[in-house]
């Protein structure tokens, strides 16, 4: 398996991507759209320096991905910018086996060659799977956002 930063070419695959993770958060959030919609806007991503998307690669399929992109912290933190992780995912039939680590490694090299070391992402609370994921490369839970219905 190799990890390398997404191209332009990948743009297909990584689409195909995001809307396995909207699929995957679906039960999670009756508030998302029962349409089609996007997350996020992957060729932007693709091109700007302040964002980076990781993917893992295997046998010339791309099986895996993650995103970071630099974002500027409130004025009462003791930071000025931090590194913020997303689209976030595994194909299936490769899920169990270090993947996700891996792109997270890359991504954290990639952090910290911007200088950076507060690196954050956003998880489900309901989602136990993706949170002992998290935990197990070392995020810890540090704020729980509620809603009232």
């Amino acid at each position: 398996m190799q990890i390398r930063k997404a191209r332009l070419e990948d743009l297909d695959t990584l689409l195909q991507f995001e809307q396995g993770i909207i699929e995957a958060e679906r039960p999670f959030n009756a508030n998302l759209k029962t349409e089609h919609f996007h997350y996020y806007d992957l060729k932007e991503m693709l091109n700007r320096d302040d964002c980076a998307i990781m993917v893992a690669e295997e046998n010339g399929q791309l099986i895996g991905s993650g995103s970071v992109r630099i974002l500027e912290a409130k004025p009462y933190n003791n930071y000025d910018s931090y590194a913020f992780l997303g689209f976030m995912y595994v194909d299936p039939s490769f899920r169990g086996r270090g993947v996700n680590s891996q792109i997270i490694d890359a991504l954290k090299e990639w952090t910290m060659s911007k200088g950076l070391t507060e690196i954050r992402l956003q998880v489900y609370s309901e989602n136990s799977s993706a949170i002992k994921a998290y935990e197990k490369v070392g995020f810890k839970p540090i704020l729980t956002e509620m809603r009232l219905t």
